[in-house]
């Protein structure tokens, strides 16, 4: 690591601890050029990159969070579920499909993924997503997946 204040390479760690629940690791480190011997900190966390999706025309995107919780939010919209469990539920979401172990996805994975998140945090937020998601085109397909959802206990 170089000093930020001489530039010199030689610095040793001298305190770590885990910081961020676990997330990160903060270090404290001193440089050991002659005539500088100042010390700083530094975080260390793990990169890890999410999946790129393939759509189901084919075309393949980078993973996008923010379109992902919005997604959810509009579901969500005037239900009552906590922003936390909104998160909770992104958190999940992301760590299955870093738990995959690929490189590319198919987005019908994410969309079931958000499925099973969605019909745990809110049945009606879940309809919602649904019926655009599986694109219901009557009544009678709302009723069918409703009749469904009484049927099947809820995963967790």
């Amino acid at each position: 690591m170089h000093c930020p204040f001489c530039g010199a390479n030689d610095t040793k760690v001298i305190d770590s601890r885990l910081v961020a629940e676990g997330e990160q690791v903060r270090r404290r480190r001193e440089c050991l050029a002659s005539g500088c011997g100042e010390r700083f900190t530094t975080f260390e966390t793990a990169e890890l990159v999410l999946p790129r999706l393939i759509k189901t025309d084919g075309s393949r995107q980078p993973f996008d969070e923010e379109k992902l919780r919005a997604g959810m939010q509009r579901a969500l919209e005037k239900r009552p579920v906590s922003v936390e469990r909104l998160e909770a539920a992104l958190v999940h979401i992301k760590h299955k499909l870093r738990a995959t172990g690929e490189r590319e996805v198919k987005s019908l994975v994410v969309g079931e993924l958000v499925m099973g998140e969605l019909q745990k945090l809110d049945e009606v937020a879940y309809i919602r997503f649904a019926s655009v998601y599986r694109r219901f085109q009557d009544l009678n397909e709302f009723r069918e997946e409703i009749d469904r959802l009484a049927r099947e206990p809820v995963k967790e």
